[in-house]
Order: C-alpha cells, then structure tokens, then sequence
C-alpha cells in the first residue's frame, strides 16, 4: 500500500512548501477584517478560527468539537471547560484501576500509559466506564495539566522507587489535573507535598543534620523548586526579560538559599509514617499495593523521641539567626530570613514550610516565569514581552474584588484570549507559533480519526484505547517519562543557525534530530496505513492489540479530493494549508484510481503527508 515513491515525492513537496509558506500564503484582507472591531474573545466567526483555538487548548480539534465552538463561542466554551460541574475532572488513578482490571495488561508502564491516554483524549468516563457513549469532555483542564506536567517535572526514568509501579505517577498527575484551574499557591504545595515529587527530587525523608552520621540537608528538591518550578535564574521584569546591573543579569539567589530552603525542607515521609521511615515497617520504600503511600499527601515526621526536622541555621556562620531564604522588595520574612527555633516541637516542619512555600509565591519573578513557559506550552515559543507582561499581571492580580494572586484559571483564560494568541500568526507568520511535540502529533491523528482499541477488551467487554507499548522509542517523549527533571526540552532552546542568530526560541527542536525525524516518520507510517480498523487480531479475547485508525468516514468523502483536502486542512492545519502544498497534494491525490481502494489510499497518502509534512508540524 505503502510506496517509497510517495514519500520521496513528499520530502521535496514539504521541505518546498515550508520555504514558501509565508509568501505563498495571501493573507492581507483576512487581517484587516479582524483589525479591532471585535475583542479578541468574540467569535470564532469561521471553522478555521475555532480550529486554530482548539489547536492551542485541546489535544487535537474534530469537527464536532469545532462544530461545538462554533455555536457557543469562546466565552461560552472556556466557561463551560472551566465549571468542574460540567467538564468534570476525569483522573488517572480511577482509569489506573480500570485498566489494571483485565489480566492482559501486566506491563505498569504500559498500564499507566493507558490510563493517560485514556484522560488525555476524551475515553469513556470512568465513573461508569461500561457506557461508551458516555466521554469525558474536560479537555482544556487536560491540556493544562499535560502543560503543567513539563514544568513540574517528575518521572519514572531512572527512578527506581517508582519504576514500574504506576500509582505514584498517577497520583502526581492527578495533582496537576485537580490543580489546572486552581491556584498556583496550591498547587506548589500539593507537588511539594506529594511522594512521587518527594522520591524523585529526593525530599522525602530528608533529615536534619547529624554530625555525627555526616548527614546534610539534601538540596536536590530545594535548588529545582526555584529554578524550574517558580522563580527561574535571575531575577525578571514583569514581561520576563532579565534586569541587568552593569549589563550583566542579577541572579535570583545563591547558594545560601538553596541551603536554607534546603533545611527548610526536611521532617516529611509517606502519608502514615512516624519515626525513622527506613525501619517503620508500615513505611517500605517501596510497596506497590500500598497506594495510599502515593495517593496521600507527605507527613511530617514529628515524635518526641526523634525529629527529622531542622529547627536551626541553615548556616550559623552566615545567618546566624535562621535559614535564608529568597529575599526580595516586600519580602514577608526580614531580609528573606526563616526564624529559628529554640526546641523542637510538633508542627515546627509544617509552619516553616507554609513560610516557605509563602516566601517563593509571592516573589517578583513567579508570574513572569510561570506565565511565559505556559504560553509557550500553549500557544507560541516566542511570546512577546508584552504578551508576557499582560498574562502575568494577570498572575498577580485576577482583576476580581479578592485580587487574588495565582489564579491559574483567570491566566489560562487569559493567555488562549489574548489578541496575540489569537491574530499573532498575522502578524508575524514567519516567527509566529511552536512545533508540534510529538505527543501533540500522535493524540490529534487519534482524535481526529477515532483510533480505539480494536482487539483487547477490559472486564465489562469494552475494547480499551490507546494502548501502547511504550512510546517515547520512536516519539522521544513521553507522560512523565522525560530522562531528568529539565523535561524532554528546555523552555528557553534555540537550535543553532539562523533561528538562534535571529534570537529564537524553538524548545521542541531539542528532541527534533535526524533519528527521532525518520523513526516519527515512520511511527506515522505503521499507524496510518497498518494499524487500520478492521484488520486481524490475535490472541484470546484479552489480547492487547495496537491502536487503529477508523478511516471509514473520510473514505467516504475521499471520492470528491477537494473535500477531502479541505477537510484535513481544516481539521489538522486550521485553514492554514498553503496554496503550494494545496495544489501538489490535490494533483497527486487525483492521480489514484477511482475505486475503493484507491478512495482509501486517498485518505492514507493525504493522512502521511500533511501528519509529516513541516507545515503541519509547525502550529502557527
């Protein structure tokens, strides 16, 4: 079915295309007619405009999902996302528990796989799974938390208490997922607090100083929740560009403060734990069928016979009266300066660390920092300052009669209706927009083709969907599988060449290399032209067979090739197609035969080269 020709011809068609899209691309009088008459938050007037939204806050637009944003509007559709008691949080753990129910499924990795797929593209909803009419539809809160996910990263790679126990995971995600649309205060505290983050940036047990035994203070988690999860490097104006001394950025904190947040952070273990969590039987490092160990929040360890907790300096010959933490204009805490305590008490490790966790919050740098990475999850690797600046007063002032600080549902709303998200690409076509990662690439192919689960079935005889065996090999990346806690990419990448000499950011083309190309490429490949419904299953009837496309529809649609082409366009590039691409595409597509096979070969060409072509790939 499959010819090399094709994709030879597609290499020069694509690579050709990509070169001239903005110029091919006339544009002009569809930016005037949207030069201010309306709020940015008007509309969508056009199935194109709801697609390109849907690109941004979903994990792939449909024609029914843009059908329905087209007749409630933005406004209509982010209030009905936002409200939990009409999109209601779906969460792993209850997928987890699921899918484990088949005797098939005995891989965890895979298990939790699943059970991410399952949340992440609308599956049957988990409180009466037995109905497969019934989809969850909170896609936007998924989005957010997959987002989230690439911040506050945690991962089974290489961490060998959580490798292949899928609850920790599950339950982490599930923080990010309740957290969404929460605040950000909140949600520093529950992935502070929660065991998969505490054995993977090692908090968890982390014990006062002992002299004696030579134990220090692990600074591991300490030193990450600045620098990736909340203030960054070096200190930010509002629109996050740095403030330089002498021309040189100004450092947020030294090495002191990550000695202080360090100390600060001690006394906790698993939910449950008292006394020395090594020994305590009913705290095992590792117990996979104690899930309340990684469901539950971290406890402080506070007996009067030992204490993990650190009352004093975190370094007497410097701070002579506490533990410094972030010192800032407005600082609660005098110059930054956690107190010391005389004796230890019960309730000592909690206080200090909601002084803490307070003292990071309410920094300068937090909004910026955090509002410009979900803009670029979302919406664009290259915000501009003043995108940035709108979303992160946004950050620090909801604008309600609270004037609450963090409200992350105000500054998702914000970001996906800011004119910048929604008209940018007008304005600068040829800088505008991000790469599609490969996750993003896989879930739109599925939801737009309603791949399921063709042969296992679970308990209730459903079919289960989205299975797969690993997918970071050919995807390079994965949920909650990047290799360290700096994700699959950095925020602030820019591949060498003209991007970074033009001054750039492309994050995703850190995992874009010639092997990850060709195995994408091919990855695409099996799914759309062997992984077909309607083909043959193997095994006994739990066998777990591979995710297939359901083409039928398309087939349909496939005898007319305009259609067909106006559809992908739509559905996959929101309108974007370039007139170049367009017509190459259309005048090989009519070239196959009229015929049933040839209708479906249709579907499968212009699937493979639009899925791969780069101007798919970069979502303008």
């Amino acid at each position: 079915m499959f010819r090399s020709s094709v994709y030879v011809g597609f290499v020069a068609l694509g690579l050709a295309a990509f070169a001239c899209t903005v110029n091919a691309q006339s544009r002009s009088s569809d930016s005037i007619l949207r030069g201010g008459f309306d709020s940015p938050d008007a509309g969508p007037y056009a199935d194109a405009d709801a697609a390109r939204f849907l690109a941004q806050a979903t994990f792939g637009p449909t024609k029914a999902d843009i059908d329905y944003l087209r007749s409630v509007g933005y406004n209509g559709w982010l209030n009905e996302q936002l409200d939990p008691t009409k999109a209601r949080p779906t969460h792993a753990m209850d997928y987890l528990h699921w899918v484990k129910s088949d005797p098939a499924n005995t891989d965890n990795t895979q298990v939790r796989m699943e059970s991410w797929f399952l949340g992440a593209l609308g599956g049957p909803d988990p409180s009466d799974p037995t109905n497969p009419s019934l989809n969850h539809i909170d896609q936007l809160r998924q989005r957010v938390a997959f987002a989230l996910s690439q911040i506050f990263v945690t991962s089974d790679a290489f961490n060998f208490t959580i490798q292949g126990n899928p609850a920790p995971l599950a339950a982490y995600y599930d923080i990010l997922v309740d957290d969404a649309f929460g605040n950000y205060r909140k949600l520093l505290e529950d992935v502070t607090l929660s065991p998969a983050m505490g054995s993977y940036l090692s908090m968890l047990g982390n014990r006062k100083p002992d002299a004696v035994l030579n134990i220090r203070p692990d600074e591991n988690y300490a030193r990450e929740i600045m620098q990736l999860f909340s203030v960054g490097l070096v200190q930010l104006n509002i629109d996050g560009t740095p403030i330089l001394a002498n021309g040189q950025p100004v450092p947020t904190y030294t090495q002191l403060t990550v000695k202080g947040f360090a100390h600060a952070f001690t006394g906790w273990s698993y939910f449950g734990c008292q006394g020395k969590y090594f020994v305590n039987p009913n705290c095992a490092m590792i117990d996979k069928n104690n899930e309340s160990q990684w469901t539950q929040p971290m406890e402080p360890v506070e007996e009067s016979s030992f204490y993990y907790y650190d009352i004093g300096s975190s370094d007497t010959s410097a701070t002579p009266d506490g533990k410094q933490l972030l010192d800032y204009s407005g600082v609660a805490l005098s110059s930054g300066i956690l107190p010391a305590y005389s004796t230890e008490a019960p309730g000592l490790a909690a206080s200090d660390l909601e002084l803490a966790l307070d003292n990071i919050f309410y920094h300068p740098n937090v909004g910026p920092f955090v509002s410009k990475q979900l803009i670029q999850r979302l919406v664009t690797s290259n915000p501009t300052p003043a995108y940035v600046a709108r979303i992160a007063r946004i950050f620090n002032n909801d604008g309600s009669a609270q004037h609450t600080r963090g409200n992350l549902k105000a500054v998702v709303t914000a970001i996906l209706l800011d004119p910048e998200a929604r008209s940018g690409q007008w304005v600068d076509a040829g800088g505008y927009g991000k790469l599609r990662e490969p996750m993003l690439r896989l879930t739109h192919l599925w939801r737009v083709m309603h791949a399921a689960q063709e042969c296992g079935t679970d308990e209730f005889n459903n079919p289960f969907r989205y299975t797969e065996l690993h997918p970071e090999p050919y995807l390079a990346q994965a949920p909650l599988r990047a290799p360290s806690v700096f994700n699959f990419y950095l925020p602030d990448f820019s591949p060498a060449g003209e991007m970074a000499q033009a001054g750039k950011l492309a994050p995703e083309m850190q995992i874009t290399t010639d092997s990850t190309m060709t195995s994408l490429t091919n990855a695409f490949q099996g799914k759309i032209y062997f992984n077909v419904k309607g083909g043959q299953c193997y095994g006994g009837p739990h066998s777990v067979g591979f995710v297939r496309i359901d083409p039928t529809v398309d087939v349909n649609r496939a005898n007319n090739v305009q259609s067909l082409v106006d559809y992908y366009d739509l559905v996959f590039m929101s309108g974007q197609m370039s007139p170049y691409l367009r017509t190459n595409l259309t005048a090989y597509l009519n070239t196959l035969p009229n015929t049933s096979a040839g209708f479906l070969q249709r579907v499968q060409d212009a699937l493979f080269l639009i899925l791969t072509s780069p101007e798919y790939v970069v979502q303008q």
